[in-house]
């Protein structure tokens, strides 16, 4: 028999499951041990072969009941183009040649002038000097006009100047989404998804998320498995967005030479952490169980028409603008009360030096939290625990504080003004742990609402959050303390805590999994069920 018909004999035995099977698998010990052979020496999953297999019955019953007009064994357009962007070894750089192109239009091309423009032109030159003068002719008062100048316009204008970028993302978004090019992307990333507990639906709201956090938190409500989409909306944020790059740009360039190590490792960081937590979630109660069963119908290639896609772009543009506006417009403003506002002299009120201000305060009373994670050096540990604070409100917001902090009006995206200041602040090592804890903790508060609004439950938004947060300093200070110990820092009561927490991630990541972890069939139960 040949594999091809040993494969089909054994799915549609398996389908029928008449009494003689049932007798035969009752003598068999170990079935796993039969259904891993099998799965090896045809290299797919049980499941594929018995869903492929319900298609093939299916087509055969309907091969003899219904007479088509012969059309030769010509294939279609949609199969010859699926022979090859689904192809086991052609599909993944395939996909990788449609992204690149994708964020290289979006971001760095046509988004990035339109948004170079919004940014330094109508935010920059006309509507700040506008308002400005009008304010100064009617005699505004100062705490007023720097309310509506570095508060208002400021935290509108962070929010509309990425609008063009993500609009010509969701433009060519809804394109691939609408010829039908996306459902066969989740069809690739399943296989690879499931090894870690989630299902291929899961690598779209990723991949959108590494453009903004936002959108991708969104997507996941195409997930129809109500755990496995509580799960992706947990981890989605892990993937590295648009608003972490100039973090990443910043720590890369004061501490390590802009080496291009620091943005790949980055990214690689985010993988783990979703990979990681895949495995370890999985094996809880909250997560237990196989990722729902992942059959979809590819529906064949078509051009969309324009208006589906301008209708997607701007219903997607239009609920990034509604919800990160209304969110980073109120935390902007509740930043520059904090920053502006403070004791001096014995009395409250608008303070010159930033030191005195209610937010220098709030970073000098929670910076010992961050002490384990080496952001202590030279007594600037408060402005560190102030810099994460704020890229809670908005990742961008960090380099921009760190330039505040610094005494620098105005800083470059990547933050070159203020390197100098950062190396005396911290070492490589404690900045590298910055970098990671600043990917890996809650997103900006923006995503956040999306996360709350997409779990529809507080408890579930508080453990996500909560989940992002304690991950992300833990990770930090295992960097920071087994980093330090092996470029001859010495060994503490931390080293210790740092080896105690791998201990114990290892031990969750590699635990047996009850739920799964034996394929054994009770057939008897199976047959009086029936």
């Amino acid at each position: 028999m040949v594999p091809e018909e040993q494969k089909r004999f054994f799915a549609i035995k398996l389908l029928e499951r008449d009494d003689k099977i049932i007798e035969q698998m009752n003598t068999s010990v170990n079935v796993s041990a039969e259904i891993k052979e099998m799965e090896n020496e045809f290299d797919d999953d049980t499941e594929s072969i018995i869903t492929n297999e319900r298609y093939v019955y299916i087509s055969s019953i309907i091969g003899e009941c219904v007479t088509k007009a012969k059309k030769g064994e010509k294939l279609t357009t949609s199969d010859k183009i699926d022979r090859i962007v689904t192809n086991r070894w052609l599909a993944l750089p395939i996909f990788a040649v449609v992204m690149f192109i994708v964020y290289y239009v979006s971001v760095t091309t046509v988004g990035a002038f339109v948004t170079d423009w919004t940014n330094d032109v109508l935010f920059g030159e006309i509507i700040p000097p506008a308002i400005e003068s009008g304010l100064n002719a009617i005699g505004c008062a100062a705490w007023l006009q720097g309310l509506i100048l570095d508060g208002i316009v400021a935290g509108v204008g962070a929010v509309l100047g990425f609008v063009p970028q993500m609009l010509v993302l969701f433009a060519f978004l809804a394109f691939l989404e609408s010829c039908g090019y996306m459902a066969r992307v989740a069809f690739i990333m399943d296989r690879i998804f499931r090894k870690f507990g989630l299902s291929g639906k899961s690598f779209i709201p990723m991949l959108i998320g590494s453009g903004c956090g936002v959108p991708g938190v969104m997507a996941s409500r195409t997930i129809e498995n109500d755990r496995d989409r509580k799960m992706t909306i947990m981890t989605t944020t892990f993937v590295p967005c648009g608003a972490k790059l100039p973090i990443i740009a910043m720590i890369a360039g004061a501490f390590f030479g802009n080496s291009g190590w620091v943005a790949t490792s980055s990214y690689f960081v985010g993988i783990a952490a979703i990979i990681c937590s895949g495995i370890i979630l999985k094996k809880t109660k909250m997560f237990a169980g196989d990722p729902a069963p992942f059959v979809m119908e590819l529906p064949a290639y078509h051009w969309p028409t324009v208006s589906n896609i301008l209708r997607s772009m701007w219903e997607r543009g239009w609920s990034f603008i509604k919800k990160a506006g209304t969110i980073i417009l109120l935390s902007t403003i509740i930043l520059w009360f904090l920053m502006s506002f403070g004791w001096e002299g014995g009395s409250f009120g608008m303070v010159e030096e930033l030191n005195e201000s209610i937010l220098a305060k709030i970073g000098t009373a929670i910076a010992w939290i961050f002490a384990p994670l080496g952001w202590t050096k030279a007594g600037e540990g408060w402005k560190m625990a102030v810099a994460a604070v704020t890229g809670l409100i908005a990742k961008e917001n960090v380099v921009a504080t760190f330039g505040m902090l610094y005494g620098f009006a105005e800083v470059a995206e990547d933050g070159a003004e203020i390197w100098g200041n950062l190396a005396a602040a911290m070492t490589p090592i404690a900045a590298y742990g910055f970098l990671v804890f600043n990917l890996l903790c809650a997103p900006c508060f923006a995503a956040m609402g999306a996360i709350k609004r997409e779990m529809n439950n507080t408890k579930w938004f508080l453990f996500a959050i909560g989940y992002q947060c304690g991950l992300a300093y833990l990770v930090s200070l295992c960097i920071y303390q087994i980093g330090t110990l092996i470029t001859g820092g010495g060994f503490g009561i931390w080293t210790v805590v740092a080896f105690a927490i791998i201990i114990g991630f290892l031990y969750l990541l590699f635990r047996p999994y009850k739920e799964s972890s034996s394929l054994n069939v009770n057939v008897k139960g199976m047959a009086k069920a029936r």
